[in-house]
């Protein structure tokens, strides 16, 4: 089933560096028709850019999109950052945010096993979940993988509301404390994410690493 939505792609065997597996899960739903996608858009850029500007991060941050409106879809297959490139996603559909997750957990536990069958080392894997609704799926299943995995530190996984978004559903999905997006601040949250990513990848492989305030994107 995994791989009904996967990309061919080839991993990258000759780069010896650990890396940072992020899986970014977007909701292009009918409701972010207009200004919301053209901005989370824009966003992507600015966390391509940001990326691409360290050379470290470049080599070890891999990033994956999964976007959810009209279904369910892989826009990008886990890639380093140094060949990551943006694309322009469309709204458009429903919010099938419950089977996005799922998906999204089956795509860390394939990584995770390609990274060892190529004795690769990893850091903790991020899922940051982006949306402006309400899950019109079932999201309960997902929602217990979820804390299931972060009980078990096999990944860290950040839920972002946008204007219209249920707060309290996301709360449940996720144990860390959901964050609402101070207006279409999409932009200043890719390159605090990007800092974020960066940092954790200019650590060592399991070290605790202190993430920066998320002012300036987030509403307070």
């Amino acid at each position: 089933m995994l791989n009904e939505y996967l990309e061919k792609v080839e991993f990258d065997s000759s780069n010896p560096e650990p890396r940072c597996p992020c899986i970014l899960l977007l909701d292009v739903s009918g409701s972010m028709y207009g200004e919301p996608i053209n901005q989370l858009n824009e966003g992507l850029v600015a966390f391509e850019k940001a990326l691409k500007d360290d050379n470290l991060a470049a080599m070890r941050v891999e990033v994956a999109i999964v976007a959810f409106g009209n279904g369910v879809a892989v826009q990008q297959d886990f890639i380093t950052a140094n060949q990551f490139e943006a694309r322009q996603l469309a709204a458009s559909g429903m919010t099938p945010m419950g089977e996005a997750i799922g998906l999204a957990l089956d795509m860390i536990q394939e990584r995770k096993s390609t990274y060892k069958k190529n004795g690769v080392a990893y850091y903790r894997p991020w899922i940051f979940l982006i949306t402006d609704g309400e899950p019109t799926d079932n999201w309960q299943l997902a929602a217990e993988r979820v804390k299931q995995a972060e009980g078990r530190k096999s990944v860290a996984f950040f839920a972002v509301g946008v204007q219209g978004a249920r707060m309290e559903t996301l709360a449940q999905i996720t144990s860390r404390q959901p964050v609402s997006l101070k207006g279409l601040n999409f932009q200043e949250m890719f390159v605090w994410l990007s800092q974020s990513l960066t940092s954790v990848s200019h650590s060592q492989v399991g070290e605790q690493v202190p993430l920066s305030s998320p002012t300036g994107w987030a509403a307070v």
